[in-house]
């Protein structure tokens, strides 16, 4: 969105002023709370500060710890006998989850009282640095397959996705860029996008379509939401459809067309899909009690990770169900106030990225559990099994904590008395 009410500027348009979505109310803060730099620290024309630092965003705060909280119940449930068909601890997959939880928990904290602003710094560094881990997956005698996907890299004791870390990374790197315009191409962005297609390729190769996906649509929200030409992404849209039909492989083809009819390959292919399903049957409306689910005794694979909701589904029910999207629900709207409210550009691309990359996240891994999508694997924030997963999405909700303390607010200063 493109100011065009002042010709006399440069260029035709008004100075010091963000573009994007965001605009207006960008502007109604600067004025209202006479700051020229977006950056919260104006002072009035009688010489005092005329901001204040808000507490974080409690709602937000609670929503993000009962989706915790049911993630460790399920893990609990679902992973018990994943974990005795193994030959390990009922609890091992809980005891392990909760220790990735005060991980993430430090992250969580460390960057709610990190000035967010401060995070421009690493715009390309953070990138760089996940790029270079994808790059040690890969070619390196430290990346891990698992389920034929090399996805994991093993250092010493710790095991994690660096495929994780690039959702903060890009988030961070494009709400930087477009916040200084929304022009899809100039000098800075060019190493923007060789990092991020470089990274695409990399991910591509382990294989991880659903996180392409993922970061690909981050992306384009945040190029949108900066003021970004739709036309423009409708055509980058048709033309990434046509690329995925000629490079797509043949077991992501075979996906898609069980997806169609699971009944052609019930014992292989639609064999997930179909488990999942008999899940969300079981269960019906009130569910069968916490515990009580039969399809997660080695009927469903992966239960605790990628299909963790279906045994939610079994074990609560429809209003189980309709709880954990009514919570992402609210995640969203909370996200979405607070960048409306955040004083500058950066702040607010930053905050829109977040929500995008865990929202969008929660519908696939939901959408893929109810058959409504092609399987993918991808795991459901904050609530899956998945060390790394849980650890990034708390340290991106600090972030959003921060970004919530940022709120300006104008203090008036008292008139002095006269002295009589």
């Amino acid at each position: 969105m493109y100011y065009r009410d002042n010709q006399n500027t440069p260029g035709g348009r008004p100075e010091n002023r963000p573009e994007g979505r965001f605009s207006s109310s960008y502007q109604r803060q600067k004025n209202e709370y006479g700051g020229g730099n977006g950056s919260g620290t104006g002072r009035s024309s009688r010489g005092g500060q005329n901001y204040i630092i808000s507490p974080p965003d409690k709602t937000l705060v609670w929503i993000v710890a009962a989706l915790v909280i049911i993630g460790i119940m399920a893990i609990f449930s679902a992973g018990s006998p994943r974990a005795v068909a193994e030959g390990v601890n009922p609890v091992f997959f809980t005891v392990r989850q909760l220790a990735w939880l005060v991980g993430g928990i430090f992250g969580a904290m460390f960057f709610a009282n990190f000035d967010y602003r401060k995070l421009r710094a690493y715009t390309y560094q953070l990138p760089i640095i996940v790029l270079i881990l994808l790059a040690l997956v890969q070619f390196t005698p430290l990346g891990l397959t698992v389920n034929e996907a090399k996805r994991w890299l093993v250092i010493g004791p710790i095991q994690f996705q660096p495929s994780e870390l690039a959702k903060p990374a890009i988030v961070l790197m494009f709400a930087s860029l477009f916040s200084e315009n929304s022009l899809l191409l100039d000098d800075k962005k060019i190493p923007a996008y060789i990092i991020f297609g470089a990274s695409l390729l990399l991910i591509y190769k382990q294989p991880n379509l659903s996180m392409i996906i993922l970061l690909t649509f981050t992306f384009a929200a945040l190029y949108y939401m900066a003021g970004g030409s739709l036309k423009k992404l409708i055509i980058a849209g048709m033309s990434a459809v046509t690329l995925i039909a000629f490079t797509i492989r043949d077991y992501q083809k075979q996906r898609f067309i069980v997806w169609l009819d699971p009944n052609k390959d019930p014992l292989d292919a639609g064999y997930n899909i179909i488990q999942s399903l008999v899940a969300f049957v079981e269960g019906g409306f009130f569910g069968v009690g916490f515990g009580n689910s039969k399809q997660k005794l080695s009927w469903l694979p992966e239960g605790h990770t990628d299909f963790i909701f279906a045994v939610i589904a079994e074990e609560f029910g429809f209003l189980g169900c309709f709880f954990i999207i009514m919570l992402f629900a609210m995640f969203l709207h909370r996200s979405f106030i607070i960048a409306s409210r955040s004083p500058d550009m950066f702040g607010k691309l930053l905050a829109v990225g977040i929500a995008f990359s865990v929202g969008f996240q929660a519908f696939m891994n939901m959408a893929v559990a109810s058959s409504f999508i092609p399987a993918t694997g991808i795991p459901l924030p904050f609530i899956s099994y998945g060390g790394s997963s849980l650890a990034v999405s708390l340290c991106m909700f600090g972030v959003l904590l921060n970004i919530s303390k940022k709120r300006v607010q104008r203090i008036r200063p008292y008139a002095k008395k006269s002295a009589y």
